[in-house]
């Protein structure tokens, strides 16, 4: 199939399989068109191995958001929107991963190598929303990783021992999305998990320091610097 073909086959299977599903209250009706176009360029470029990879992304970071919404909504701390992901959401998550994607494309690409960043970009992604949503909800002590101080659960870049270690359950997990969708190898789980995991705890510096000082820089910008740092850092290192 040629690669005109490929992406036009890719862009009406993706419609076909969210035309359906644009009720569903994961994403806001114009998230839903911007996944319809993450979907897609992921179908084109890594096939359905990939694409299958950030479906599982968005549905375990879906059902994580949920869980305990009601009582992270009274405290005031909950997604907006009902936890609904817009199209700023998408990409903010998605970025770095669709950049690997297309770059893989270019004649003489290391795929492996940027397969490896895809993988740790998105283990990266998934840790921190499990993190975030479970430490706010569940995280019995918060404290702010710069100044070592306790702070309100909540609070931008802080950490609590329950979000930490669901964090590197998230990253772990998604890794082994990577590994079992033949993304990367089994020898890789556990370095990826570690790195992505790492870039989780990275984005929570940034969070708390840098992002006071850059009014320009939103979260789904912090987002998509920690996927970048977790992908450049897996590459390097696992080159």
């Amino acid at each position: 199939m040629g690669a005109v073909a490929a992406w036009g086959f890719s862009a009406l299977i993706n419609a076909g399989l969210i035309l359906p599903v644009t009720r569903v209250p994961v994403l806001t009706r114009s998230g839903w068109w911007h996944a319809w176009a993450l979907g897609t360029l992921l179908g084109a470029t890594l096939g359905w191995r990939g694409w299958l990879a950030v479906v599982l992304y968005l549905a375990l970071g879906s059902a994580v958001t949920k869980l305990g919404f009601a009582r992270k909504a009274e405290l005031g701390i909950a997604e907006a929107r009902g936890g609904r992901r817009g199209p700023e959401n998408v990409w903010g998550s998605a970025a770095t991963g669709a950049a690997l994607a297309l770059l893989s494309q270019l004649p003489g690409a290391p795929t492996h190598l940027l397969l490896v960043g895809f993988v740790a970009s998105f283990a990266a992604k998934l840790g921190d929303t499990c993190g975030s949503e479970i430490g706010k909800r569940w995280g019995r002590t918060t404290i702010s990783l710069s100044r070592l101080q306790v702070v309100p659960p909540g609070t931008e870049g802080a950490v609590s021992l329950e979000g930490t270690l669901a964090s590197l359950a998230g990253a772990g997990v998604f890794s082994l999305i990577g590994c079992s969708l033949s993304l990367v190898g089994w020898e890789l789980l556990l370095p990826i998990s570690v790195i992505a995991w790492l870039a989780t705890l990275v984005e929570s510096l940034i969070g708390s320091e840098l992002q006071p000082q850059l009014p320009w820089l939103s979260n789904e910008g912090v987002n998509a610097l920690m996927t970048a740092i977790a992908a450049a850092a897996a590459m390097v290192v696992l080159r």
